[in-house]
């Protein structure tokens, strides 16, 4: 019986040992077997030298005010490579205009949902972007002054301060105007630049919809990349790939979800399975997770993500970066991408390696 007992027991071992084995042959194969390219085309979003791309945040929002035509002019004044990171919600009307939040209540002299107002009459009233007001949820804070925008050195700006690109002149002297996204794509007809869809639901796809018309209409496909931390608008980039209902040079960037699953496949060498049509990731250098009641902190600036995020012809841009010596690191990581709300105190730092960019 003992005897018996033993062969089983060999028998069971051996077919264990038998399925580690295929497993662990399998699980090598899929290790080395190469990559897919998630974008199929030469990558706009890859840095063009030894250089990350200078991404300046809303414009470089901490030099002119946040989201403005006048903003992306001071960012294209200093270097005429650089790429553009805006946030665009949709209005009344049918106007996609600049701003990172859905309310204008932070950074205007009005308040209200996106949503429930017209173009023409922010432009009308002449609404002023140029403020940083206090505010909860997006709401006005009750008995709050509105505070005008002030540069690094505590000054008050206005359009006039500016250096323009040639051809393009101050569209008040004295008022941040609402920036459309139009507007932008057709001042800077060469620029780089990252669209956030800022609104969600019917709204965002609505957004979605004005955009792609926008893209059609000055064929810059090549050239904007879109993005959305809200999961069905990023749902319908993938749709909008996979059914042909945009070309192959259409781009897009996942949001935290899609990231994440890309982050822990790399991690397990599985990233073969990855297969999303995107062509860039904008990462934050760290992120926190809360496990098991224990917050813990993922340092997501590593060179083995953005190998493997190289190796499926994927960028990687890291936000938001306004610390000399963190921009540094990003350099030396090889990191594709640089977002930040000081583009001259990043221009400063490239300039130390003897490039502009």
């Amino acid at each position: 019986m003992a005897k018996n007992a033993r062969k089983k027991s060999g028998r069971g071992l051996k077919i264990f040992g038998c399925i580690v084995l295929v497993l662990a042959v399998a699980y090598a194969a899929i290790a080395l077997w190469p990559a897919p390219q998630n974008f199929a085309l030469d990558n706009p979003m890859m840095k063009d030298g030894d250089m990350p791309i200078l991404i300046a945040h809303g414009g470089g929002n901490r030099e002119f005010p946040d989201n403005t035509l006048e903003a992306f002019c001071n960012a294209y004044s200093l270097d005429p490579d650089v790429m553009m990171e805006t946030d665009v919600s949709i209005t009344r009307d049918g106007v996609v205009i600049l701003s990172h939040d859905t309310r204008l209540d932070r950074k205007t002299n009005v308040t209200g949902y996106i949503i429930d107002w017209n173009y023409s009459d922010l432009i009308a009233q002449k609404v002023d972007f140029g403020y940083t007001n206090k505010t909860k949820s997006q709401v006005l804070v009750e008995g709050s002054e509105l505070v005008p925008f002030t540069n690094p050195d505590g000054l008050r700006v206005t359009p006039l301060d500016v250096t323009y690109p040639e051809g393009v002149t101050p569209r008040d002297p004295e008022v941040f105007l609402a920036t459309t996204l139009e507007e932008l794509i057709v001042t800077f007809p060469e620029s780089r630049i990252n669209v956030e869809i800022k609104q969600s639901g019917e709204e965002g796809l609505l957004c979605l919809s004005a955009i792609l018309e926008l893209l059609e209409k000055h064929d810059a496909w090549d050239r904007v990349v879109l993005a959305s931390f809200h999961t069905e608008i990023y749902a319908e980039y993938q749709r909008l790939q996979q059914e042909g209902l945009v070309p192959d040079t259409f781009m897009c960037s996942p949001g935290t979800t899609n990231a994440a699953i890309f982050y822990a496949l790399q991690l397990l060498k599985l990233d073969v399975f990855f297969t999303e049509g995107t062509c860039v990731l904008q990462l934050p250098t760290t992120y926190d997770i809360e496990i098991g009641g224990k917050e813990i902190t993922i340092n997501l600036a590593t060179s083995a993500l953005i190998e493997a995020a190289h190796a499926h012809n994927i960028a990687v841009h890291y936000w938001t970066i306004n610390d000399p010596e963190e921009m540094r690191e990003l350099i030396e990581l090889g990191a594709d991408g640089i977002m930040t709300d000081y583009p001259h105190r990043l221009a400063d730092v490239y300039a130390e390696y003897g490039s502009a960019q």
